[in-house]
């Protein structure tokens, strides 16, 4: 039987694995396994268990629900996590040594991230709770007022988001901590903030969290560290109100507290850095600012659920730690001492979206993903680079498949800047045919095109396309000055760095058909590829996602706009003039190409209405165009959205390529 290539369909078939947790001994390791329900058309994610010596793996838990955020107890007999198996998101704890899991939250907001503390006789977690309201309200059942329908009484602009829609401003994020004796339950944090929970120093004396105290938090966008004294209730500051941290993490000796985040001078095109305070000298130092690249991961993907870094991880002997890199397409995992030797110490052409260090061993079970590999777990030697395979959860599928790997390009733009991408050939290549190429561009733009699995891009080269997708400026991983050339020039040279990179392939790739050429991109994507049909004709088709058109329309309608466009475009509402020259909704009339829009109804980063303006700009114009609205689905329908509907997309966006490229 001759395989074929990857088609949309096969997202019913394909596994993620996500969150890889060792035991605090080293010999285990539970991790999140989701897939695809097909009947239900939902996802279905539970804890799967490997014993290292035997490399059996084993299922944890059961279920059509979610569940996620395994955590070792410190002892490691038991492990906390998150389900949906109630309803609304609740901790539970499982003893490894089996029986049922139990529930130890029941908040009618639900719970989540679960902290343990280092006695293994409580949990931390984070909770949603009324400003009227008790973490003692959130046992009580959800009441027929609950349910009434309200109308929002909105004083503040950070009233929606794109993953929640519109907030509750009369809720607030805080710390909940259960004893797992006893069933009680106490409210560490209070008032009217947000709180993000973060880490528990290893010697009990403190959780941290991340919040906003500015006069003006609705205008602010700072995001400080603190610590909270479990024996004094009071916070202490280790950020001054200068920037945004996030992902806190403790030496076993609890005398160092490192975190990432940087103080956002390039606003949100700043590199994340990793940061060290010492609690014995009060002294806070930036740890990276050597590097040029940013700390975690920036990579581009549409597969990988639920991924998520852990940030800094620190050895046994209290001096030395390990964290993630983006660098040139790659996740890299660096080595740091407290004495500033730092180094790679897993650096292959693959994307780490997940590690979890052996402390005493400097090992890792690590999750590695490449061009052709959805994603697997890999127990590695950190001292030396080896690497042994531990999961094969999608080998017996891809075997029944042709993926298209790819080949890395790197060429100067037209000023002399160096661009680094990649070309995907078509499945079933041969010498001497010519096959059309689609050009992708990623969001962001902030983040970079990866040596990562992409399902688009092998569905449209199972469909004979050759792909090409690269990292103009604006992305990450090619430093701090190459990351901010963008702010205040949008569809400037970066515009000219695409279509530097169309023209280098056509010229160094005999088989690329120059006639047959197409163009996508999602978000900033989206807006790139509205730029470009404004403003040449050498693409046969367009497919437009999640796109912006309207920069001036944007500022007051997307969740973020107000100070995204001050960031990027570096303009404001008084400022229309330079806001409508970087709209492609100016260019419309000069759209030749057949374009097709994709948008999703309860997109809030990217509202419909940009959309909107745009079919009708062209429809009016009488130009070949189609808009598809997709129900029930924000910004994230490419890669979180309803299986069914991620599927119907990747056809639109194929069908429309065969029929016009």
């Amino acid at each position: 039987m001759t395989k074929k290539g990857i088609q949309a369909e096969d997202l019913y078939d394909l596994k993620s694995i996500v969150d890889p947790q060792l035991s605090p001994n080293g010999n285990e390791v539970v991790f999140v396994q989701t897939h695809i329900e097909k009947e239900k058309k939902d996802y279905v994610s539970n804890l799967y268990y490997m014993n290292l010596s035997d490399k059996r793996t084993k299922q944890w838990t059961f279920g059509n629900h979610r569940t996620h955020s395994p955590r070792w107890s410190p002892n490691g007999n038991e492990l906390a996590f998150v389900s949906t198996r109630e309803g609304k998101s609740q901790i539970f704890v499982l003893s490894k040594f089996g029986g049922e899991a139990k529930q130890i939250t029941f908040c009618k907001n639900g719970a989540k991230n679960p902290v343990w503390s280092p006695c293994g006789k409580k949990i931390a977690f984070s909770v949603v709770i009324g400003k009227e309201e008790s973490i003692h309200d959130q046992v009580k059942k959800e009441t027929e007022e609950d349910k009434e329908l309200k109308p929002l009484e909105v004083e503040k602009m950070k009233y929606k988001s794109d993953s929640s829609g519109f907030l509750d401003l009369t809720q607030f994020s805080h710390i909940g901590m259960v004893n797992l004796e006893t069933g009680e339950i106490e409210q560490l944090t209070n008032g009217e903030n947000h709180y993000s929970l973060g880490s528990w120093s290893p010697d009990g004396k403190y959780v941290t969290f991340l919040a906003d105290f500015s006069e003006d938090s609705d205008a602010s966008f700072i995001s400080d560290v603190y610590l909270f004294n479990l024996e004094t209730k009071e916070s202490i500051s280790v950020t001054k109100g200068t920037g945004s941290f996030w992902q806190t993490s403790w030496s076993p000796n609890s005398r160092y507290l490192s975190f990432q985040g940087n103080e956002q001078e390039f606003k949100n095109a700043t590199h994340s850095k990793v940061w060290i305070y010492d609690l014995q000298t009060k002294e806070l130092n930036c740890f990276t600012s050597e590097i040029d690249a940013p700390v975690g991961d920036y990579a581009v993907g549409d597969f990988q659920q639920g991924a998520a870094l852990p940030g800094v991880q620190w050895a046994e002997d209290n001096e030395s730690f390990y964290f993630v890199i983006s660098d040139h397409g790659n996740t890299i995992i660096y080595y740091g001492n407290i004495s500033g030797e730092i180094y790679p110490a897993l650096h292959d052409e693959q994307h780490v979206y997940g590690f979890s260090l052996h402390p005493k061993e400097h090992t890792a079970v690590v999750a590695i993903s490449t061009a052709t590999e959805p994603g697997e777990l890999y127990f590695v030697n950190l001292q030396n680079g080896e690497k042994q395979q531990l999961t094969f959860v999608n080998q017996e599928f891809l075997q029944t498949r042709v993926l298209s790997d790819v080949e890395p390009i790197e060429f100067e733009s037209e000023d002399g800047w160096n661009v680094h991408g990649w070309l995907m050939k078509p499945v079933g290549f041969e010498e001497g045919k010519k096959y059309p190429l689609i050009l992708e561009i990623h969001g962001g733009p902030h983040a970079m095109y990866a040596n990562t699995y992409f399902n688009e891009f092998q569905v449209l080269a199972a469909q004979g396309f050759a792909v090409l997708y690269v990292n103009p400026r604006g992305s990450h991983g090619y430093g701090q000055k190459f990351v901010d050339a963008v702010r205040g020039d949008y569809g400037g040279n970066d515009y000219k760095d695409l279509m530097n990179a169309v023209d280098y392939v056509l010229d160094k790739y005999e088989f690329i058909d120059k006639d047959r050429l197409g163009v996508t991109g999602g978000s900033y994507g989206g807006f790139m590829t509205n730029w470009i049909v404004g403003h040449t004709n050498r693409f046969k088709a367009a497919v437009t996602q999640r796109s912006i058109s309207n920069w001036i329309s944007f500022y007051g309608v997307s969740d973020i706009g107000y100070y995204f466009s001050e960031w990027q475009i570096l303009a404001d509402l008084n400022d229309i003039e330079k806001l409508w020259n970087h709209s492609p909704l100016a260019y419309a009339k000069d759209i030749e190409t057949p374009l097709l829009i994709i948008h999703s109804e309860k997109d809030y980063r990217c509202p419909i209405e940009q959309a909107e303006q745009l079919f009708i700009a062209l429809k009016r114009q009488q130009k070949q165009t189609k808009f598809i609205r997709f129900p029930e689905s924000n910004h994230e329908l490419s890669r979180s959205g309803k299986p069914d509907l991620r599927i119907k997309r990747l056809n639109y966006i194929k069908d429309w390529f065969l029929q016009y490229v």
